[in-house]
């Protein structure tokens, strides 16, 4: 595991443990309602985490980006896939966008083990 996303999960796991020790029921039922959510239902969970990274990139949030950049490796998103998906959120999100695209190729490449 690459020190991207080593320094990305380590820092999320600790701070979701941090939150929900300390939250209340709602944010605990916004959590929940997040995972599920993502789970299979009419769409599958590869579609599902390429709309929210889509989501994520446009609205330029770079843990959502990392997040579900993680989940489509998981998922099994593949590179002609992925740069696809990078075109729709340009184009969706316009040149604001690049500083995040630019980032997300970056921890994409170390999720599949490329050297950027």
């Amino acid at each position: 595991m690459g020190k991207l996303i080593e320094d990305f999960e380590g820092y999320r796991t600790k701070m979701n443990a941090r939150i929900m020790e300390s939250s209340n029921t709602n944010i605990k039922r916004f959590f929940a309602l997040d995972t599920t959510t993502y789970a299979d239902g009419a769409l599958d969970v590869k579609t599902k985490e390429l709309l929210g990274l889509v989501a994520s990139m446009v609205l330029r949030c770079d843990d959502c980006i990392k997040y579900h950049l993680g989940k489509c490796h998981e998922a099994g998103v593949n590179h002609d896939e992925m740069n696809e998906v990078f075109m729709i959120a340009n184009l969706v999100g316009g040149s604001i966008v690049i500083p995040h695209y630019r980032r997300a190729v970056e921890y994409w490449d170390e999720l599949n083990g490329v050297e950027s």
